[in-house]
C-alpha cells in the first residue's frame, strides 16, 4: 500500500510557507506604508474641493476625493486613516522628507519627482487664470504685461507653470487660496493661476470676475508615496488600478461634485 504521508506533509509545509510568506509581505509594506500604525494621508485644503483638493466640513473633518481614496486604502490594509491637513501642495512636498505622511494624492511635475514617487496619473486639468472684477484683461497677451500682479499658490505646478508662462507679469506666491481669494476679490492683485474648474468655482462667488479662455498648461494628479518606499508604491500604483475598475475612483469624483469630471490618466 503506497504511504500517502509524506506527500501531505510536504504539501502542508509548501502552504505554510506559502501563507508565511504573504504573512511577511504583508507585515512588511505596512511597516513601510504605514510605520506609526495609521495610514497618514496629506491632503491640501481650499473652500472648493475637486479631484486634489480637500474642504473642512461643518463637523471638523474633510471632504474631498483624496480624502474619500485615503479611506478606501486604509479600510483595504485593514488601519485606522488620519489626514494631515496642509495649506497647499508645496507644503506637501516640502514634508514629504519629514516623514509627516504616508501618501498623498496631488499635481505632480518634474521638481516633486525628485522628493516622491509617483503612481497612476487619475486627473488632468487646465491650468488658467481667472482676472479681477471690472478688469480690462481679455486673453493671454492683454494679461502678459509689465506691472500686471498674478498670484499663484506658493510653490505649487501651477505657479512654476505660470513663472514659465509670464515674459513680463510678475508672478508672486502666497501660502493659500483664502489668501489669494480676497487679494482678488478686493482688486489688489490682477490675476490667479489656477485649476479652470476652481478658478470657475471662485467666480461664481466674487461678481464681476472672468475666468480666461486659454490654458497655458495641463495639470495631472496622482497618488504619491515618499522616496523610498518602493513597497508602498508597487500597492498604491495597484490600489488605484482596482479603484479605477471598481468604481470607487468614479464613485469619489461623484460625490465631490465632479459628476461631470472624467477620469483621466493611466
Amino acid at each position: 500500500m503506497r504511504d500517502h504521508t509524506l506527500p501531505r506533509i510536504a504539501g502542508l509545509i509548501l502552504g505554510v510557507s506559502i501563507l508565511m510568506t504573504g504573512s511577511a509581505r504583508a507585515d512588511a509594506l505596512k511597516d513601510e506604508i504605514a510605520p506609526t500604525g495609521k495610514l497618514r494621508v496629506a491632503i491640501g485644503i481650499s473652500p472648493a474641493g475637486g479631484a486634489y483638493w480637500s474642504t473642512r466640513t461643518e463637523t471638523g473633518g474633510y471632504a474631498g476625493v483624496p480624502v474619500d481614496l485615503g479611506k478606501a486604502m486604509a479600510d483595504q490594509l485593514g488601519l485606522p486613516v488620519e489626514y494631515v491637513a496642509y495649506p497647499n501642495s508645496g507644503q506637501i512636498t516640502d514634508a514629504a522628507l519629514t516623514g509627516a505622511w504616508d501618501v498623498s494624492f496631488l499635481p505632480k511635475d518634474p521638481e516633486r519627482e525628485t522628493k516622491m514617487l509617483f503612481g497612476p496619473i487619475y486627473e488632468v486639468t487646465d491650468a488658467t487664470y481667472i482676472v479681477k472684477p471690472g478688469s480690462a484683461i481679455t486673453n493671454f497677451a492683454t494679461l502678459d504685461q509689465p506691472g500686471i500682479k498674478v498670484a499663484a499658490v506658493n510653490n505649487t505646478t501651477t505657479m512654476r507653470g505660470a513663472q514659465a508662462h509670464l515674459k513680463n507679469a510678475k508672478v508672486a506666491g502666497y501660502q493659500t487660496y483664502d489668501e489669494i481669494f480676497n487679494l482678488l476679490k478686493n482688486g489688489e492683485i490682477d490675476a490667479f493661476a489656477l485649476s479652470r474648474g476652481q478658478l470657475e468655482a471662485m467666480a461664481k462667488k466674487i461678481p464681476g470676475t472672468r475666468v480666461l479662455d486659454e490654458t497655458f498648461k495641463q495639470t495631472v494628479t496622482a497618488v504619491a508615496v515618499p522616496l523610498n518606499h518602493p513597497l508602498a508604491l508597487a500597492y498604491a500604483t495597484k490600489f488605484m488600478a482596482e479603484v479605477r475598475s471598481n468604481g470607487v475612483l468614479r464613485k469619489a469624483f461623484d460625490n465631490n461634485g465632479l459628476k461631470d469630471t472624467p477620469l483621466r490618466g493611466q
